[in-house]
């Protein structure tokens, strides 16, 4: 097998590469060749399919940084049917960020009630008083700012950023490691600390930086109505002349996932 030193700066361009066998030129450009073609077929089918089959949601239709943030946030731990129902509500008693700062603690958990992991609802509450407080009410606009918001992580901070403001940051939920993990065929647990960096380099790499929020988007609803845990629909895939896993009978294996083994305290 020959092995290169690849690094790229944003999808289909190559400003580097390091041979390390020795392979001819030719046939390592026409790996490279192969590589580029696979990469932009990869983003462009993506967003054809995403701008022709995804669902009518609210959150799609703004970029109001304030409801994707609530949407992104009530969307941790549940599914879109139930979390549609508690983005209504919010949305309409408390339609903006300072409306939810106002509000009290008994009034958010109260109208959170049902929807569990209630730290959530809390971590919207604090986050939105330290955005009126400590912010001036203006709401951050980039990744490294959006972070330091209490609740949010990388998932959700690449989400706003990218959404509202087309910041270049890739998003990476278990729709995308799922994706990326049997399109390419990457057998790198997706929980191992190896993993975790290695897909988000490929998604970052794989960006289209010019439309960032809809490729995200793009990627995440292409996991969940196509590339799915169970049942993927491989027959109807637009990537299924290129996917790896599906030419290699693996779809149903990947991605893989670390097997964490507890230790046992044992006391004498």
């Amino acid at each position: 097998m020959c092995y290169y030193k690849i690094k790229t700066a944003n999808i289909g361009y190559i400003n580097q590469f390091q041979k390390v066998n020795s392979l001819k030129f030719n046939q390592l450009k026409l790996v490279l060749l192969h590589f580029i073609k696979k990469v932009m077929n990869f983003s462009n089918q993506l967003i054809s399919w995403y701008l022709h089959n995804k669902r009518n949601l609210p959150w799609r239709v703004t970029i109001n940084p304030y409801k994707i943030w609530l949407s992104e946030i009530i969307l941790q731990q549940t599914r879109v049917d139930q979390g549609t129902e508690y983005y209504y509500k919010f949305v309409e008693n408390f339609p903006t960020v300072k409306a939810l700062a106002l509000a009290s603690e008994e009034q958010i958990l109260k109208l959170w009630q049902g929807l569990g992991y209630y730290s959530r609802a809390r971590n919207l509450h604090f986050s939105a008083k330290y955005i009126m407080n400590e912010l001036h009410g203006e709401f951050p606009k980039t990744y490294n700012e959006l972070i330091k918001l209490k609740g949010v992580g990388d998932y959700t901070a690449s989400a706003v950023a990218s959404i509202c403001f087309n910041e270049a940051t890739a998003v990476v939920d278990g729709n995308v490691y799922r994706v990326l993990s049997r399109y390419f065929g990457i057998s790198t647990p997706i929980n191992s600390a190896k993993g975790i960096k290695e897909f988000k380099q490929l998604a970052q790499q794989l960006l289209d930086t010019e439309n960032s929020g809809t490729h995200n988007q793009a990627i995440m609803e292409f996991g969940a109505l196509m590339c799915k845990p169970q049942n993927p629909i491989c027959g109807n895939c637009p990537l299924n002349n290129s996917c790896v896993a599906l030419s290699e009978k693996r779809v149903n294996e990947l991605p893989i996932k670390e097997n964490k083994v507890k230790i046992k305290k044992r006391y004498f």
